[in-house]
């Protein structure tokens, strides 16, 4: 039994297990060492987030200070696009999420969790590695200890790692993780006066770039850009952030178009590692959570669910299943592998070209099919399909999955259109060329004309 919790790390995932931990009562204190840097990904929200935002009581508070978002798209340079609407799937999904300001987004569920009586120690948390029957597991430090109002002699009875990229457990126990395929780079900043290509309200649009992808997320007065890239690929844009993101989107037709007359508001910001799964998710008295256990590609914009649906997740197996703490935390992990594998399926199919092209012959059905034909009576299905899979409502479900992989496998009739859909890793070497007489001429100025940064 679980009467105590020790959380390390106050982002979402952190902020929201404690929350739901004070609701059933139990002793949970947050060692938050307060470090927020002024931009970070995941400002996007998918509906199925939207039950947990309820739940926390929060919906209204985001709602304020967000954009909000009925969709999303893809698009590509040789002129292909595909609109994914959101639909409502009952009371509990609606039809709509949010575009979100990250910092002030983390300090709204923050705030919320010292209102239900959540205790912050605003101080690092220090652990100590200790050999318990052979094995290697974490105990908090003294110093840590009394900080928080326990007995020097007596542990909580759950450390939870809520470090998010830092996965300070995993690396106290030396825990190794499995990574994705692809070895990427993502430099993004915020703009005004960057033109939407939206064709729904705060639909967030999905550009492939020559090489990799772009993202455009319209927020409250200003748009998120953000180019994503293999790292080895990102350093023949420029040798600074500042440099590559201006080079990609003037390198880019469909980015120079709508950033004509772009004006940075905030510095450039870069992230990096976009997929990976810790080996090992709990041991003795702790358990990994949110981006600490791990994390997708943020192509769809799955990162804040998932943190927010881990916490409701082993919030729920720790307390609902009367399972041991051992077997409770062992099914949550083998639920967050099934989200993580689920999602990282899906977003193959937008890297690999599958679904830039199913969506070529998705609107080829609509307007150009026979009425008696079945694909034009399968069309609904697979849209509604489609919007459960990247609203997050659905991805998990095997019927989702199964329906898209034989939709891509028998109404794609021409192949061919795969590899020109396909987003690249590698720069070719007619874009090499080009990217090369863009710096002679610009002589690789860092910034846009008329940058005002925001203090």
């Amino acid at each position: 039994m679980v009467n105590s919790v020790a959380i390390i790390g106050a982002g979402p995932s952190g902020c929201a297990l404690a929350c739901f931990l004070q609701q059933r009562g139990v002793e949970c204190v947050v060692y938050d060492s307060d470090k927020t840097p002024p931009l970070m990904v995941g400002e996007s929200l998918v509906p199925a987030v939207m039950p947990i935002l309820r739940r926390l009581g929060i919906e209204q508070q985001v709602a304020d200070i967000s954009h909000i978002k009925r969709g999303a798209a893809l698009r590509h340079g040789n002129g292909n696009r595909v609109d994914f609407t959101f639909q409502n799937f009952g009371k509990k999904f609606p039809d709509y999420s949010y575009n979100i300001p990250r910092p002030q987004f983390d300090r709204l569920l923050k705030a919320r969790a010292k209102e239900l009586g959540v205790r912050f120690i605003e101080q690092r948390a220090r652990l100590t590695v200790i050999d318990h029957d052979g094995k290697h597991t974490l105990r908090l430090a003294s110093e840590s200890l009394l900080a928080a109002g326990f007995n020097r002699k007596s542990q909580p009875d759950l450390l939870v790692d809520a470090t998010g990229r830092a996965r300070l457990f995993s690396k106290l126990l030396n825990i190794p993780a499995s990574r994705g395929p692809r070895n990427d780079v993502a430099h993004f900043a915020h703009y005004q006066n960057f033109k939407s290509d939206a064709k729904l309200e705060g639909q967030v649009v999905l550009t492939a770039l020559n090489c990799g992808w772009s993202w455009q997320i319209p927020l409250k007065g200003v748009t998120s850009v953000g180019v994503v890239m293999n790292s080895d690929a990102a350093k023949q844009y420029g040798r600074s952030a500042e440099q590559r993101l201006e080079a990609v989107i003037e390198h880019n037709a469909l980015l120079k178009q709508s950033g004509a007359q772009r004006q940075r508001v905030s510095e450039v910001m870069t992230y990096s590692n976009y997929q990976l799964m810790a080996d090992r998710a709990h041991g003795d008295g702790w358990v990994l959570l949110g981006d600490a256990l791990g994390f997708v590609d943020p192509m769809l914009s799955p990162g804040v669910f998932m943190a927010l649906n881990s916490a409701e997740l082993l919030e729920k197996q720790l307390f609902e299943t009367n399972k041991p703490v051992n077997q409770a935390c062992a099914h949550y992990y083998s639920k967050m592998r099934d989200w993580h594998d689920a999602w990282s399926r899906l977003i193959t199919y937008f890297y690999d070209g599958r679904m830039l092209s199913m969506g070529q012959m998705r609107d080829h059905i609509r307007d150009q099919s026979s009425i008696l034909s079945i694909s034009r009576y399968a069309e609904p299905l697979v849209s509604r399909v489609l919007s459960q899979l990247v609203s997050g409502v659905g991805t998990c479900s095997d019927f989702n999955q199964a329906v898209l992989h034989h939709t891509t496998e028998h109404l794609i009739k021409d192949k061919t259109c795969l590899h020109y859909n396909q987003i690249s890793s590698a720069l070719s070497p007619q874009d090499q060329h080009s990217l090369l007489s863009l710096q002679a001429s610009s002589r690789m100025h860092s910034a846009a004309p008329d940058i005002a940064i925001k203090a």
